[in-house]
């Protein structure tokens, strides 16, 4: 026997002592053993095999040969479900790399002898008892032939049993008509001359063409016309470059002459914009399908960081579900197009892969499909990653696989719909490895025999997926020899009228994405942003969500220490003194109140890092969620609360996607720590901070970030609000460190109030949470509204000989020791907003304390961090200005407590005395 065998003759007497005791009493034998057993006698029965029972035979080895070549054939169909895919014909350019063991009979302790020889293992495969020649041509046409599945590795039967029956059907083989064969083809066709007419017209230009790849366009067509029989109305599809505009034209209905202008490289119809790439731009279109019904199609804007749109995507497609499809949620349907080099390099996808069951980020599953070009730029598969597959990520939550030859087009077809058909049954993630190769370069100014001569030698031999199947059709007498020419020439004519229509136009427009969800709101500049929001509420509407949030259900058991923060809520309410948690109750609840969404997310977001929030209250016996902002009238709006898992990258890409699908929702991502958000820093460097002005996407998306220096260490002090200062721009964000519960509460009803949306960050306090000096009125909840700036008030204008900026929690550490100093003569003035930062105000201050002989900026952060640079670069006063700070250090802070204290001290005593050094 060959030395991979699976079995051995040691199982020959174990088999004849199971197969005896069945028959003895089959009840005696475990379920799965007992069915196949049964199949085998039945086997028998109906194909003349000798009657197997143990007294009919001298003794048990003919019986134990028989069972053990069965179950030897039962492992053999194994092998080709578990690693049938290692040995396909899905590589169209390449020499698959060799495997071992073989599927080779004889590695399963079978021979060429054994072919011929009926087995009842044939009916694992619902084909029933057939000769082992036959169970092998039903394998392979089923495991190796165009199409590789990985499956096996699921652990749950009932999803294991749907696909070895969907396999065993036309043994896995497409099965289309005559006119679906013409459709295919003329997709074919569409992404084939689309990129031929770019490739003449537009010679050099960067296109990321999908020439090796063009049957994702029929694959995606059929995606979607299918996948309104099951009733989907929605699509969400995020991809990178590569087929990006054939995609745009061919699926999403986006005009040539659109494209064409933005290849001329027109300015823009818009005058404050500046636009991006055209592979980067987004688009929004409905289509109806051939069965009359409409579905609303939206392809993302996305960035150079191509893995990044995966995680937008998922956050619309979840925003869409919760705000118009809560009956049937995979009526959305996300689909992300990844290339093989960035889906097994960018973390990124592990991230958005481990979030696709969690309750706060699930979407009823996400058809992945790989663009696969075998090459990342210049880089060999070989050097671009350590797993067998691109793909292996997927199996991670166990999801399917399917590895497609990108050159058979029905194939291709055929798996997107079985791909639909998974997701559309059990609402999971599934994956689709479309293994092609890349005509040209990276990109088409590239010479990519350079560095892979061998492989451009050969592709530069192949022919387009278009011309091998309409040789496949013309084989079959589908088409004649003329038909293709005949679609080409047509579908070149309209990109022809298209050019020319283009080159009519001076500029060219953008249109923007998702409009019809921004119907209701305007773009605004910076000196709107800087006008007052109504923000205020009524009393009773604070007493209403006051009452229901300081209350527990009288039936339920909680921890008591629980029930006294609880009930702690009315008491603040009742003495007026409402503090940092009650700030963010009372907006949450006003809101919600008004019908507004609220969703908020983020690492312990439910109990909050520092335990002040509590929105969502455990029942001490079970452990049953109790979230009482839900409760608080049938009208109101819904309110979401997720704990994250621990990432940023992903969970703050999710929930931008979110606030851009549902601009009517508070939309909210709090850090752990402030400084946590630099795992997300991809997500504020493309979309944050750029994309309203790359895209025309608003967006209202809240980062809470907890900041200040309490003695933490470097990792735990600072929210790095230089980063987020530094790239702000013009109209393009907010940024805020409050100091009081009132403006917070007003900054986060601003947030919803505003008639336009831009991202907000706030850097959110940490010991001021429960800091005794830190609670306002019921009337300032009321009356009031967000203050940008907030003058000191308990000091006489005339008595000023020092005004201190400040902004954050440092304002209080220099309050307490203004008190302990008693030196009424520094003015304190707290700057709340630093962008866009009122100078105005600013300015105002400045010359109602002109007899002060100083002016200081005050900063508990290193001089090259925190917010003096930014005041800099915005106030030219604040050249004049004394800077009070850490000196300039690597670290944001330092590790020992009692060194940071000290620095601590310095900075303060430096405020109130210029004549202490505190720059060592």
């Amino acid at each position: 026997m060959d030395k991979y065998s699976f079995l051995n003759a040691a199982h020959s007497a174990f088999f004849a002592d199971l197969y005896d005791q069945y028959l003895k009493n089959p009840d005696s034998v475990e379920p799965s053993w007992r069915a196949f057993f049964q199949g085998y006698d039945f086997g028998s029965e109906s194909y003349g095999i000798a009657e197997q029972t143990a007294e009919t035979f001298d003794s048990c080895e003919h019986v134990s040969l028989s069972v053990t070549k069965e179950f030897q054939v039962l492992q053999l169909i194994e092998g080709y479900r578990t690693r049938g895919h290692l040995f396909t014909k899905t590589n169209p350019v390449r020499d698959r790399r060799t495997y071992e063991p073989t599927l080779a009979v004889e590695n399963f302790g079978l021979s060429q002898s054994d072919l011929d020889t009926t087995f009842s293992a044939g009916g694992t495969l619902g084909i029933g008892p057939q000769t082992l020649r036959s169970i092998i041509k039903h394998l392979e046409n089923v495991y190796c032939h165009s199409i590789g599945v990985e499956y096996m590795y699921i652990r749950k039967p009932e999803e294991i049993k749907w696909f070895q029956d969907k396999l065993s059907v036309n043994d896995n083989l497409p099965d289309f008509n005559a006119d679906e064969k013409k459709h295919i083809l003329k997709k074919l066709n569409e992404a084939v001359s689309f990129e031929t007419f770019l490739h003449t017209k537009y010679v050099g230009q960067k296109r990321f063409s999908l020439e090796g790849g063009e049957s994702l366009i029929p694959a995606l067509d059929a995606l979607i016309e299918k996948a309104s029989d099951y009733d989907v109305k929605e699509f969400v599809l995020g991809m990178a470059h590569r087929g990006r505009l054939s995609t745009l034209t061919n699926i999403f209905g986006k005009s040539a002459k659109a494209i064409f202008s933005e290849f001329d490289g027109k300015d823009y119809q818009q005058e404050v914009f500046d636009g991006d790439v055209k592979y980067h731009l987004g688009w929004t279109s409905d289509r109806v399908t051939e069965n009359g019904k409409k579905i609303n199609l939206n392809i993302a804007p996305n960035p150079s960081h191509l893995e990044t749109v995966g995680a937008v995507v998922e956050g619309i497609t979840r925003a869409k579900q919760d705000d118009k499809y809560t009956d049937n949620p995979s009526q959305v349907l996300p689909i992300v197009v990844h290339g093989d080099a960035a889906i097994a390099a960018q973390g990124l996808v592990y991230e958005i892969v481990q979030m696709s069951q969690l309750d706060g980020y699930k979407t009823n599953g996400t058809i992945h499909i790989v663009v696969n070009n075998q090459i990342g730029f210049t880089t060999n598969y070989l050097d671009a990653r350590s797993s067998t597959y691109c793909t292996d990520i997927a199996k991670v939550t166990l999801s399917p696989v399917l590895h497609v030859n990108a050159d058979d087009a029905e194939a291709v077809v055929h798996a997107m719909l079985f791909a639909l058909h998974f997701r559309m049954k059990f609402k999971r993630d599934v994956f689709i490895d479309l293994l092609g190769y890349r005509k040209y370069g990276h990109n088409e100014g590239d010479e990519p025999r350079f560095t892979q001569p061998k492989l451009y030698k050969a592709i530069s031999k192949h022919q387009n997926p278009r011309d091998i199947y309409a040789e496949k059709l013309i084989s079959e007498g589908v088409i004649d020899d003329q038909y293709v020419q005949k679609l080409e020439k047509e579908y070149k004519k309209k990109l022809e009228e298209n050019l020319e229509d283009s080159r009519k136009e001076d500029k060219t427009e953008i249109t923007p994405f998702m409009q019809n969800e921004w119907e209701d709101f305007i773009s605004v500049e910076e000196d709107k942003m800087m006008k007052p929001v109504d923000t205020t509420c009524s009393k009773s509407d604070l007493e209403k969500v006051t009452k229901v949030i300081s209350n527990l259900p009288k039936d339920k058991k909680f921890i008591r220490k629980i029930e006294r923060l609880i009930e702690s809520r009315q008491t603040m309410f009742d003495e007026n003194r409402l503090d940092w948690s009650m700030a963010e109750h009372l907006a949450y609840g006003t809101l919600l109140l008004d019908g507004n969404d609220v969703r908020i997310s983020g690492q312990d977001v439910e109990r909050g890092t520092f335990s002040h929030r509590h929105a969502v209250i455990k029942v001490e016996d079970s452990e049953e969620e109790i979230i009482l902002h839900n409760e608080l009238s049938d009208t109101q709006g819904k309110f979401h609360i997720y704990n994250s898992l621990l990432s940023e990258y992903g969970v703050v890409g999710f929930d931008y996607g979110y606030a851009m699908a549902s601009p009517k929702t508070l939309t909210i991502w709090e850090a752990q720590f402030g400084d946590f958000g630099n795992g997300a820093q991809i997500m504020v460097d493309q979309y944050i901070s750029a994309a309203e002005d790359k895209w025309k996407l608003q967006n209202g998306l809240v980062m809470l970030l907890p900041h200040g220096y309490e003695g933490q260490g470097a990792e735990h002090s600072s929210g790095r609000m230089e980063r987020f200062l530094q790239l702000c721009a013009k109209d393009n964000m907010f940024v805020a460190d409050c100091t009081t519960p009132a403006n917070m509460f007003h900054i986060l009803r601003r947030q919803v109030k505003a008639k336009y949306r831009k991202p907000l960050i706030i850097f959110t306090p940490k010991s001021l949470l429960r800091h005794p000096k830190v609670v306002s009125t019921i009337e300032e909840f009321t009356d009031g509204g967000f203050q940008e700036l907030i003058d000191d008030s308990h000091i006489k204008t005339a008595d000023v000989k020092s005004l201190v900026f400040v902004t954050g929690k440092f304002y209080y550490d220099l309050l307490e020791e203004r008190e302990n100093l008693e030196r009424n003569d520094v003015a304190l003035v707290r700057i709340e907003q630093l962008f866009p930062l009122p100078i105005d105000a600013i300015k105002a201050v400045i010359e109602k304390y002109k007899h002060a002989e100083e002016i200081v900026w005050a900063q508990e952060e290193p001089r090259n961090m925190g917010a003096y640079s930014h005041m800099l670069m915005h106030l030219d006063e604040a050249k004049t200005f004394r800077s009070a700070s850490r000196r300039p250090y690597g670290a944001p802070a330092a590790g020992s407590a009692v060194r940071s204290k000290k620095r601590h001290k310095e900075v303060i005593d430096f405020v109130f005395d210029k004549t202490k050094n505190n720059q060592h």
